[in-house]
């Protein structure tokens, strides 16, 4: 199935597109390579970086058809991070707290994946109901008592609901907004299934830690929008729909989760926010000039350390068959030669290869059967709790390698 490429913003729908860093043809990051496919040729597709400077949105030019990325075979699985799950868990008791809610209320989540978010509402007796097109996940959040939509989430679709009196008090959307190639329709649809007096709680990618920290292997092709405040202010406004609060959060690098009601009173919060943005520049493409060059540092420095640790007898393995982990291997050129092999805690990506570069993942334990003498921290988002779990790794010698924001050994 072909991919298109967009001539016009995402968001405000102008032209004036400028590049920003281009990081070539690569395969699609969650699209792992089963034993029988590895002589199979891979799709690849350009991952070109752009910004509009009309709405401060930074973006992709390409667009892979959604069927492709998330429906076949989709293997991430929220469930598999202790800590996601912690993040999540606490994100529902403080909403269930501050907005009163109970039994006569309505949880919904956009890309509600394997139910991790929700069954927090339902074991509290909330009525809930998850929305996803991937089918492992979804049969997954049916299993564990939460009711789930195995669709994408659209304006059509909200309309449908609403029409049957199924508006949200809450609706939920982590790290899906940066996912949908219609951005304006996606966002319409969540204006319309939204309550008068609910409220979406959106989480996103923060683009100004993502510059900051030169976190480049965050984008792949399932990531068409990369926010800030800035930006995603101006797409929500276009619908009727308001920034109130925004919160800061370390997660996934860098985050911000947004407070998005149909009523406006915008809080200091986003005030902040803006004002900080406008004055490093987040909406002017300044910001962004040096990116490229960084990102190639990176690039030329991690290689070196590991061909060194190579040439010196080392053994290399590494953790996280990430899709950020795809788009950090394929892009510096990381392939079995460097890296032995990939560790996951996700039975769904066990006994795969990684796209590309074909390094094959195992179970964690993999590691002390092993004892490579270095892990590269592919999922570097998680790097404390994934160094808490394999204390016995470190306790006979083992050592990591984070990649970013500058390669380093701990």
């Amino acid at each position: 199935m072909p991919s298109s490429k967009v001539a016009t913003c995402r968001s405000c729908g102008q032209s004036g597109l400028q590049p920003v860093l281009d990081l070539g043809k690569t395969p699609l990051a969650d699209r792992l390579v089963s034993a029988a496919q590895l002589d199979e040729p891979e799709p690849q597709y350009p991952l070109e970086v752009v910004f509009c400077p009309h709405c401060g949105l930074l973006q992709i030019l390409e667009t892979v058809p959604p069927q492709v990325l998330f429906c076949e075979d989709y293997p991430y699985y929220s469930s598999f991070s202790d800590a996601l799950l912690r993040h999540s868990r606490a994100n529902v008791l403080d909403l269930i707290a501050r907005r009163g809610l109970g039994a006569d209320s309505l949880a919904v989540e956009l890309a509600s994946n394997d139910g991790y978010l929700l069954r927090n509402y339902a074991e509290a007796g909330i009525p809930v109901l998850g929305i996803d097109p991937a089918e492992g996940p979804a049969r997954a959040a049916e299993a564990i008592g939460v009711p789930t939509l195995n669709r994408f989430f659209t304006a059509d679709l909200a309309r449908q609901l609403a029409g049957e009196g199924r508006r949200a008090d809450v609706v939920h959307g982590n790290n899906v907004l940066a996912h949908v190639a219609d951005t304006n329709g996606f966002v319409q649809g969540i204006a319309t299934l939204l309550k008068d007096t609910g409220v979406a709680v959106i989480e996103v990618p923060y683009v100004k830690d993502l510059i900051e920290h030169c976190e480049f292997d965050t984008i792949y092709h399932e990531h068409l929008c990369y926010f800030s405040v800035t930006a995603v202010d101006h797409l929500l406004r276009r619908h009727g729909l308001y920034l109130n609060e925004v919160r800061r959060l370390p997660i996934h690098g860098g985050s911000l989760r947004l407070y998005v009601e149909r009523i406006e009173r915008t809080g200091p919060t986003v005030r902040e926010l803006l004002a900080l943005e406008a004055a490093l520049g987040v909406d002017r493409i300044d910001f962004y000039r040096d990116f490229a060059r960084r990102v190639e540092r990176v690039k030329s420095d991690l290689l070196a350390l590991l061909r060194r640790l190579k040439g010196d007898g080392r053994s290399i393995a590494a953790y996280g068959a990430a899709a950020k982990g795809a788009t950090l291997i394929n892009y510096i050129g990381l392939g079995p030669g460097l890296i032995d092999f990939v560790v996951d805690r996700n039975v769904h990506k066990q006994g795969k290869y990684m796209p590309g570069r074909h390094i094959p993942i195992h179970g964690p334990r993999m590691l002390l059967e092993t004892q490579p003498d270095y892990v590269l921290l592919l999922a570097w988002n998680f790097a404390q709790e994934i160094m808490d779990q394999q204390a016995e790794y470190r306790r006979r010698g083992g050592r990591f390698i984070i990649p970013l924001p500058e390669p380093r050994v701990l």
